[in-house]
């Protein structure tokens, strides 16, 4: 990630709670988030007593609308959350150059990026602090297992703090002047995540290979929209293969995966808009019923096909057929 500082720990959610607790976020700062995320991008904002501030996705890259982030800013906004999602990165220049301008924080959620790049760089090298993930579906996996990585001394420097259930070197072992975490990673789980690094490019390779049968094969099949595969910056590393279904569809992602589940072919859901999590209405949040049109069509349309590295060409041309049969059936009575 061309970063001084990496420091390991339990999970990718682990992470984003050290990142937030490194910047010093808290109550009466603003955080810009996207509404399409998974909730651990969001909940350490809300736990830390900041307040998100939600923005929707460009469409065409699934990744968050650098004009309505630019819409969001007021003078209480710390910090831009960025979350690259499914294969594609966000536009980082246009967000570098507000968070240079503005003095904002930018905290880089690489989580489903290894080993993807903007513009020739490594997603993961941009933020004040990135983090990654190494759950079981990332392209590097320890398990289960995180890292917060950095180029700023004193923000590696918390995370480490923080990590370690702000034991004070310096002083008593167990005289605590914070509260933290205990989100080491073990020893185990970092040689595992050693083996597995020098097998990225060919992860990676595979995982590209996979995209492009599932855009060839199902290129003509009608009531889905393909994710896209490319932008001007970079190429998709297909994290996961997620498609639409077209507004024409009359039934929702729900029953076209059920239909897909007795065949044999496991799917699974996309995220659920931060605005509409149960969690976060009962506290108060986003009132006044929020509209983010993509991220709303998303939550509802969408879905991934199998897309594992354990994948043969036998069980994709598996999930090639079934999905072909279940659209055309589903389209025929439309």
């Amino acid at each position: 990630m061309n970063r001084q500082h990496g420091v390991a720990c339990a999970n990718g959610s682990a992470a984003l709670d050290l990142a937030v607790a490194a910047l010093g976020l808290g109550p009466g700062d603003e955080v810009i988030v996207p509404t399409f995320t998974i909730i651990s991008s969001v909940q350490p904002i809300v736990k830390c007593g900041a307040t998100p501030v939600l923005v929707d996705l460009d469409e065409a890259t699934l990744t968050m609308r650098v004009d309505q982030v630019i819409a969001a800013l007021t003078p209480r906004t710390k910090c831009i959350v960025v979350v690259h999602l499914y294969g594609l990165p966000a536009d980082m220049q246009p967000l570098l150059d507000i968070c240079k301008e503005k003095g904002i924080k930018l905290l880089e959620d690489a989580a489903e990026m290894h080993g993807q790049t903007y513009k020739g760089q490594p997603c993961g090298s941009f933020g004040d602090i990135s983090i990654f993930s190494f759950y079981p579906n990332k392209h590097i996996t320890t398990g289960e297992g995180g890292m917060c990585v950095t180029n700023d001394d004193n923000l590696a420097k918390q995370c480490r703090y923080y990590r370690n259930l702000c034991f004070d070197l310096s002083g008593p072992r167990f005289v605590h002047q914070h509260l933290g975490w205990n989100y080491r990673m073990t020893n185990m789980q970092a040689a595992l995540g050693l083996a597995q690094m020098e097998k990225l490019d060919d992860h990676v390779t595979k995982k590209r290979a996979m995209g492009s049968y599932y855009q060839r094969e199902l290129q003509n099949v009608p009531g889905i929209v393909l994710p896209p595969s490319q932008c001007g910056y970079a190429e998709s590393i297909y994290w996961v293969f997620g498609v639409v279904l077209k507004d024409e569809v009359s039934c929702d992602a729900k029953e076209i995966m059920g239909r897909l589940g007795k065949r044999g072919v496991g799917t699974r859901p996309f995220f659920w808009c931060m605005h509409e999590q149960p969690v976060f209405k009962n506290m108060g949040l986003f009132a006044g019923n929020p509209s983010y049109p993509v991220s709303e069509k998303l939550a509802r349309r969408g879905f991934y096909l199998p897309s594992g590295l354990g994948l043969s060409d036998e069980d994709m041309a598996h999930v090639v057929a079934n999905v072909k049969e279940v659209m055309a059936e589903i389209t025929s009575n439309s």
